[in-house]
């Protein structure tokens, strides 16, 4: 299974009633994960399912992701995808429900580092950077142990998009 790891993309610094689960992404942060997803079409990149964070600038990331993939399924909120959610209990939820041979993840720092580790690292901390729209793809047989097979910046996928 190939999972794809991604970072929203750029999203208000604050909502107007605090709520930060409410915080939706930017004019231009839309429209720069546009971009990205192009970037990655034209990698030949392809997912099977979409699986996002409830927090709105997550959602609005992975149904931007939907739309320009043409993918016939809706984006599937999980709660463990929430900042501060539990990256083992996700990977428990995938392997009973989503059999899958290519996976989107859409969420938050630190959980997709904390969850790159779990996986290539056997737990321990990992450090990764993942910017705002950055992408990280892994390939796991069983989702116990996987091997990173590359970490793209959001600017090196808007390059890809617009040659």
């Amino acid at each position: 299974m190939n999972l794809y790891l991604i970072r929203h993309a750029i999203a208000e610094e604050q909502h107007s009633s605090g709520d930060d689960s409410q915080r939706a992404l930017t004019e231009k942060g839309g429209k720069k994960m546009r971009s990205i997803a192009k970037g990655l079409r034209i990698l030949g990149v392809e997912f099977d399912a979409i699986l996002s964070s409830p927090y709105l600038r997550a959602r609005e990331t992975a149904e931007i992701l939907g739309n320009v993939f043409k993918m016939k399924t809706q984006v599937v909120c999980n709660d463990n995808l929430m900042p501060g959610g539990d990256p083992a209990q996700l990977l428990t939820e995938v392997k009973e429900k989503y059999f899958v041979d290519n996976l989107a993840i859409v969420g938050h720092e630190p959980f997709l580092s904390r969850l790159v580790g779990l996986l290539t690292a056997h737990g321990s901390p990992v450090s990764v950077e993942m910017k705002k729209g950055g992408i990280c793809r892994l390939y796991t047989d069983d989702l116990h142990h996987a091997t990173m097979q590359w970490l793209m910046t959001p600017g090196v996928l808007v390059e890809i998009s617009e040659e």
